[in-house]
């Protein structure tokens, strides 16, 4: 395992960590032993970071990591999110009081004295504009609750707004062959600042594996069949915001980038850990084979300069004008 620095926070974490959206929740039929298993085999693989937040299963993916790092609190970083239990237009939903509440649960759950990192889960740019969060986050802060805060972000405007606000030391990001706008402005900027990226959605929620056809279909519980078109979050947060059946069509193009690399969600994934200015990518996972897929695109070769200017071009001539939603 090859491990980074989290923006100028001091510390490393695996170049290759998980996200736990998948084993919370919306991403279909779920299975708790499973996923311990899988996060069994990320630690001993050398993972040391994983990503949360408290609405992924209504806090039951905070339980499993809990389970999963019990004696491991000084060596596993966990970073989790928060203000999507509520109304995230609402100001009331950022609150001492509110924030406060919503931090102690997760403690709760994590089974934990501090949270590594304390993310604001996608808010609108309004509350981050107004700023009085950030306030309350310096708090929790100053008293041990949280040992560092970021935010995870939807647009390039929302990022680079954050790079502003001298607290925030990571943002987390959408960036994969399908969504290459931030790497333009937001990470040489983000760079600059010392701010950790971290990369969600590496594979466009499937897309970029190559396996999907275009009459596949998704569990009626799975956000790529209740949110395809935006209709519950923000579109881009399913299928990079591109309709399914454009995206497969457009995934079947990128086929090539798997020769040598073993397959394309390797080849993909590699491509984000060539952005230098990237700290770590957090696809996320449902099982010991998922986890052990993942983990091989750290060891497959780094794309030529010629292939990258053949993926950017792709990206400019074929992709960005069928993205749907702000980013």
């Amino acid at each position: 395992m090859k491990y980074r620095e989290l923006g100028n926070t001091g510390l490393h974490v695996s170049e290759v960590s998980f996200g736990t959206w998948a084993i919370g929740g919306s991403w279909g039929n779920t299975n708790d032993d499973e996923a311990l298993k899988g996060l069994d085999k990320a630690i001993g693989e050398g993972v040391n970071f994983f990503d949360t937040a408290d609405v992924y299963g209504d806090g039951h993916a905070e339980q499993l990591l809990a389970k999963a790092t019990k004696g491991k609190e000084d060596d596993i970083y966990i970073a989790t999110k928060f203000c999507r239990a509520g109304d995230i237009h609402d100001l009331e939903t950022y609150s001492e009081a509110r924030v406060r509440a919503y931090c102690e649960a997760s403690l709760k759950r994590l089974e934990r004295e501090r949270i590594d990192l304390y993310q604001i889960h996608c808010p609108p740019l309004s509350v981050l504009k107004d700023g009085r969060v950030f306030e309350v986050l310096d708090k929790l802060q100053a008293e041990g609750k949280i040992r560092h805060y970021g935010v995870s972000v939807e647009t390039v405007e929302e990022g680079l707004f954050c790079l502003d606000v001298p607290g925030v030391k990571a943002l987390q990001v959408i960036l994969n062959l399908f969504r290459q706008k931030p790497l333009t402005e937001l990470l040489p900027k983000a760079q600059e600042a010392g701010v950790g990226i971290l990369v969600r959605l590496p594979l466009a929620s499937g897309l970029l594996t190559g396996k999907f056809k275009p009459d596949t279909t998704f569990d009626a519980d799975d956000h790529r069949s209740f949110n395809a078109n935006g209709e519950q979050f923000n579109v881009g947060e399913t299928f990079a915001g591109l309709p399914f059946t454009k995206g497969v069509e457009l995934a079947a193009q990128l086929g090539w980038i798997a020769e040598g690399r073993g397959d394309m969600a390797r080849a993909a994934m590699r491509w984000i850990l060539d952005q230098p200015q990237v700290t770590c990518v957090i696809p996320g996972f449902r099982n010991v084979r998922q986890v052990e897929d993942n983990l091989g695109a750290i060891d497959v070769p780094s794309f030529s300069e010629e292939e990258l200017k053949r993926l950017a071009h792709f990206y400019q001539n074929e992709v960005a004008q069928h993205i749907r939603g702000a980013y």
